[in-house]
């Protein structure tokens, strides 16, 4: 009988080249490459194609991508009739995962998954890659007029990954520091080995489903309040606490009663998320930009991490990706329950990379149990059971 491991930690699911932690040192790789160094110098779509090809991109061949994602921004209009049937009090993720599962059904083609050895069709993983980053974004930003009664933002061809984004969901052409923060956070929330989306898109992968199933059943694993959904928490929180100066009690409170410090602690790093380091260095930037009127929440936000640090960096718990993000979000404008959206748009790059990746070498899930039912048993007749 194999060994049970609650969450299945430290269990390898695959073998992957495609990013790697350093948990001890606060390290995070794409492909090798350093994310301090990719925020700095890449963008959101030289990232994406890195993760999905595994190198840098010659100037050509990011053109063509860059251009391949801007002309496939457009949805067609019956998904947008698909998205104003839905309840407009329905939570973005639901709505998010609808979508890219019915785009499918508008997009077909995945008869190329039906035996292994034809899943080789480079053509078709590739433009149905283009097809999923590119329209994920825009159906996002299309919920937030339609959920409020109005026709979404057309996209435009003329405008970057991210300032695209802020346009159609703003209503306004980004300002190009606001732009070139949102494609920074794109970067940072793009790919972060398997976890739990990952890990779902890995196993519907294996089945050779089609890939827009592969990304919804990704998306659906995502929203979870322990997974992407946490950024959402982080600013209910801060908001719970209302001042720097109640930051101590609140949080001796909470860990008296051992309840989670939502945003705070991860299971691969054991020192500060680097992610978080940069999205507070990010916030800072921001900050500076509205000449230095820090908000409430960040004075919240920066008193936690300090009470914090005193009583639980003993344990190896400090700020996750999730701390910072939702703070940054909230004060771009993006509304409390899209930023789990957002991640999610973010994070398709790394999916669908390891989707090709999977697809490439793949052998069906199939883990197996520790039994603890009960034994070998006769049924009894309904008669006989009093």
């Amino acid at each position: 009988m194999g060994e049970y491991l609650p969450g299945l930690e430290g269990v390898p699911a695959t073998r992957s080249n495609i990013s790697d932690i350093d948990g001890e040192h606060g390290h995070l790789y794409y492909r090798g490459y350093p994310i301090e160094q990719l925020v700095e110098h890449s963008t959101f779509e030289e990232t994406a194609l890195l993760l999905l090809d595994g190198r840098l991109p010659t100037r050509d061949e990011l053109e063509l991508f860059d251009s391949q994602l801007r002309r496939n921004r457009r949805v067609k209009f019956n998904i947008r009739t698909l998205m104003k049937a839905l309840p407009a009090t329905g939570h973005p993720m639901e709505m998010l995962q609808t979508a890219v599962a019915s785009l499918g059904m508008f997009y077909p083609g995945n008869e190329c998954l039906t035996d292994p050895q034809v899943c080789e069709d480079l053509d078709y993983i590739h433009n149905m890659t283009v097809k999923i980053l590119a329209r994920m974004p825009v159906i996002v930003a299309m919920w937030e007029h339609i959920r409020r009664g109005y026709d979404p933002v057309e996209p435009r061809a003329d405008l970057t990954f991210a300032e695209n984004f802020l346009y159609m969901m703003l209503g306004e052409e980004p300002d190009p520091m606001m732009a070139r923060i949102m494609d920074a956070c794109l970067i940072l929330h793009a790919e972060h080995t398997i976890n739990a989306s990952t890990f779902a898109a890995l196993v519907a992968g294996s089945t050779l489903a089609s890939p827009t199933g592969v990304i919804a059943a990704a998306i659906g694993t995502l929203s979870g309040p322990l997974h992407g959904g946490a950024n959402e928490k982080v600013v209910k929180m801060l908001d719970e606490i209302h001042s720097p100066e109640q930051v101590r009690q609140w949080l001796d409170r909470k860990l008296a009663r051992k309840e989670k410090i939502w945003g705070m602690g991860h299971r691969e790093y054991k020192v500060k998320d680097p992610r978080a380091t940069i999205l507070q260095g990010l916030m800072e930037q921001f900050v500076r930009q509205r000449g230095g009127n820090i908000s409430r929440r960040f004075e919240i936000a920066l008193a936690l991490e300090e009470a914090a640090e005193e009583r639980l960096a003993a344990k190896g718990v400090y700020p996750n990706v999730d701390y910072y993000s939702g703070i940054l979000y909230a004060e771009m404008g993006i509304p409390t329950d899209q930023f789990t959206s957002l991640f999610a748009v973010s994070r398709a790059a790394g999916w669908l990379a390891h989707w090709r990746e999977q697809l490439a070498d793949n052998r069906i899930f199939r883990p197996t149990q520790v039994y603890i039912g009960e034994p070998v048993r006769d049924y009894q007749p309904l008669s006989e059971r009093g």
